[in-house]
């Protein structure tokens, strides 16, 4: 392209960040999105706290595309409803940051407090999320229980089948705030920076790493080239 429109910007070697092969994520449809919270809210008992345990959990990382380490790490201290700011501490790379939320997400969180502490009024963690036993949820076991709901939803048909992966809520996240931006017609370039701040990347090379190519950003990103080349071809 550069030999036939020599304004052509070519990124410098390194920019989307190492060379190396990555396992190509799973970016989830809104479909999937909502199957994905109906299962959770399904699971048993029905009338406990894991239900919503694991349906708040997914959300979050559905609308925050926070780390799941960070949502368990999650203290009850640490999310402040009146304000819509969760304080993420000591996280990766030892970097502390906070990230406003949508209205809706607090208004979700608020639900599972209430619901929580109606079961467990003094736990014995300060642990935002809690297990149906009242201890802080952990890692292994919501993996566990993600691979059992995807096996569940026919995502996967056997064990060890390549197939969603919790990891890649991260990945939709980004992907579907890029694609919002494009269709609001935003500066994507200017906008960046701010996204690697709110995932908590130390460079901005690891939030290109998360982009990936779905119809509907490709869909849009070839129609504003196209546009483009039409205006230097008629300059």
């Amino acid at each position: 392209m550069k030999l036939f429109i020599p304004e052509t910007q070519i990124p410098p070697e390194g920019i989307l960040g190492p060379s190396y092969r990555r396992i190509t994520p799973h970016i989830y449809s809104p479909e999937e999105i909502v199957a994905l919270m109906k299962a959770a809210g399904n699971l048993t008992p029905l009338n406990g706290l894991r239900p919503h345990t694991y349906s708040t959990l997914f959300g979050l990382l559905t609308s925050t595309g926070m780390r799941i380490s960070e949502c368990l790490r999650l203290s009850n201290y640490d999310i402040n409803l009146s304000s819509g700011i969760i304080t993420i501490v000591q996280t990766k790379y030892h970097k502390s940051r906070i990230i406003p939320v949508h209205s809706t997400t607090i208004k979700a969180l608020q639900s599972y407090i209430n619901k929580r502490n109606m079961r467990y009024p003094m736990p014995g963690t300060d642990a935002f999320f809690l297990t149906e036993k009242g201890t802080s949820l952990k890692y292994h076991k919501v993996l566990m229980t993600f691979r059992d709901i995807v096996f569940k939803l026919g995502w996967r048909s056997k064990i060890g089948d390549r197939g969603p992966r919790i990891h890649d809520l991260r990945h939709t996240f980004v992907v579907r705030k890029y694609l919002e931006w494009y269709r609001k017609d935003e500066d994507v370039h200017k906008k960046v920076p701010y996204l690697s701040t709110y995932l908590g990347h130390v460079n901005v090379s690891d939030t290109y790493w998360y982009l990936t190519a779905i119809p509907e950003l490709m869909a849009i990103v070839a129609l504003r080239f196209e546009n483009f080349a039409m205006e230097v071809h008629n300059v």
